[in-house]
């Protein structure tokens, strides 16, 4: 897979013009269902049904912008594993973008029956996976299958994050390809490693409460500490 717009070892420009909007849990309750769009690609424009309930957080229009700017923003193939797929909007975006295939999981009904409509919103049927499933299950069901991704995306509810147990077993299991990213979505107070035996922290944004951290396998003999640039 090849991320365009990005020589190696080249650090991306990256812009943000700032103004994200909140999705804080103690308001989510009192805030209408808000739909949100693919940005860019095949599928530019597309209105994503969101969640149903509480129990999701959609990733806003800017904050997922910045990130694809910042990893693409455009794909020649691969494939990704969406682990707390929400409403699908990122995974369906990195289809749009150009992305081969694109594993879906979430435990929730709710979440499963909408990445399914939407999925299908798309014309992306063929191109897409959905489990309903635990994160911790899923990652070793991936693992028994010997499935490797070069793109892992983690957004887990803001109020239960497992995540550096989370990168903890992918790291174990080898789930990224030679060339995958992690890019993790997270709260200011749940702030994982930097540094683990197969990737390694290359990118760390803060948006208001919310952060988003990039990880990046190593490359061969690669054992350095710190951050590196992209």
């Amino acid at each position: 897979m090849h991320f365009m717009g990005i020589a190696p070892g080249e650090a991306a420009g990256f812009h943000y013009d700032g103004g994200r909007e909140l999705y804080q849990r103690e308001n989510f309750s009192r805030q209408k269902v808000i739909n949100v769009r693919i940005i860019s690609g095949e599928n530019k424009g597309l209105t994503i049904k969101a969640v149903p309930g509480m129990t999701t957080r959609p990733t806003t229009d800017k904050v997922r912008e910045s990130v694809y700017q910042i990893i693409g923003p455009y794909f020649e193939g691969g494939t990704m594993l969406d682990l707390y797929g929400g409403s699908g909007v990122v995974g369906l975006e990195a289809l749009s973008r150009g992305l081969d295939h694109v594993i879906f999981v979430d435990k929730d009904y709710k979440a499963v029956k909408t990445i399914k409509q939407n999925i299908q919103a798309a014309g992306a049927g063929d191109r897409s996976a959905v489990y309903r499933n635990d994160a911790s299950k899923a990652l070793k069901a991936v693992a028994r299958k010997g499935d490797k991704f070069n793109i892992i995306f983690l957004d887990p509810p803001y109020e239960n994050q497992q995540i550096q147990k989370d990168l903890i077993y992918i790291d174990e299991a080898g789930l990224l390809q030679e060339d995958g990213l992690i890019i993790v979505e997270h709260i200011k107070k749940v702030m994982p490693d930097d540094d683990f035996e197969s990737f390694k922290l290359i990118r760390r944004e803060f948006y208001g409460i919310t952060v988003i951290s990039i990880y990046k396998r190593r490359e061969k003999n690669d054992y350095s500490d710190g951050t590196g640039e992209f």
